[in-house]
């Protein structure tokens, strides 16, 4: 069985190729390159290939030759996905436009002084998510699985000057659960994915596409201990320069709050999403897993 390891594809080299054409010639030579970098991945990474390809003929119902082109098109939105964080971070965010779907349930949050618990997705462009969110005067603090390769992430952050929001790694000693208290009592916001999960991590089949899926009960439970108000964003591409910004209306949390319920919700929205922009859903591995 296929899993998430916890930790996303590259080399720095590679990301070093691609800083470098973003830095002198510009954003659409970077995807231009991006062409042949996609195809090397589409023919010699069978096995997301495999599941991405699986997820577009079993779940989307589409052909074979419209399957295997949106596999390549998954790869090539992803890519530009790393190439746009790039770009914002480094101070080039007027290149892109965007429309907000929701920004006055963010305003709402925000103007309560409560703090607020954003959950998301590995759907769209979360980094770009981000930075739309610092935009609703307030702190944003990111709940990451540090997983990344030690080196890329610290080559992204000398190109970009870091992150331009605080990072909570969850760790075993469940530290992080006081920091984001502690964020949460400053009003500030917490942002975090609840699609994925390492093994060991305690799970809830919930269905999805058809079919039950197992999603992490992880997030959910420290939503509602916290008892924070808490809603869904995703950043979406819709065009070259373009992205869409959703911001669901705010859920509240009592004592009686029931996890499997949450879940439910969560998910049933996260598939009207991965609905409409099927190419933009970048979990490349046996989700259905049972």
């Amino acid at each position: 069985m296929t899993q998430w390891e916890g930790k996303s594809k590259g080399t720095p080299l590679g990301y070093r190729i691609f800083v470098a054409v973003l830095s002198t010639v510009g954003l659409y030579p970077a995807y231009f390159l991006l062409v042949f970098v996609v195809f090397y991945y589409f023919l010699f990474s069978f096995r997301t290939s495999k599941h991405s390809y699986l997820f577009f003929r079993k779940r989307c119902g589409y052909g074979m030759i419209r399957s295997i082109a949106m596999v390549y098109w998954s790869y090539f939105m992803i890519g530009q996905s790393l190439i746009d964080k790039v770009a914002v971070m480094s101070g080039l965010s007027d290149k892109f436009t965007h429309t907000s779907n929701g920004s006055e349930n963010l305003v709402c949050m925000a103007e309560k002084k409560r703090g607020a618990i954003l959950l998301g997705a590995h759907l769209g462009n979360w980094e770009i998510a981000g930075h739309f969110i610092t935009k609703y005067d307030t702190m944003v603090n990111i709940l990451i699985f540090d997983g990344e390769h030690e080196k890329i992430k610290g080559y992204i952050d000398s190109v970009t000057g870091g992150k331009r929001f605080k990072m909570i790694p969850i760790k075993g000693d469940l530290s992080h659960v006081y920091l984001m208290s502690e964020a949460l009592m400053r009003g500030e916001t917490i942002c975090m994915h609840a699609d994925r999960f390492l093994p060991g991590n305690r799970t809830l089949p919930v269905p999805f596409f058809g079919e039950d899926a197992l999603f992490p009960m992880g997030p959910f439970q420290l939503v509602r201990a916290l008892k924070a108000p808490y809603t869904y964003v995703y950043g979406v591409k819709t065009g070259p320069m373009h992205y869409d910004f959703y911001a669901r209306p705010p859920r509240e949390v009592n004592d009686f709050a029931n996890i499997e319920s949450m879940m439910k919700d969560y998910v049933s929205d996260l598939e009207s999403m991965a609905r409409k922009c099927p190419g933009q859903w970048f979990n490349y591995y046996e989700f259905w897993a049972k």
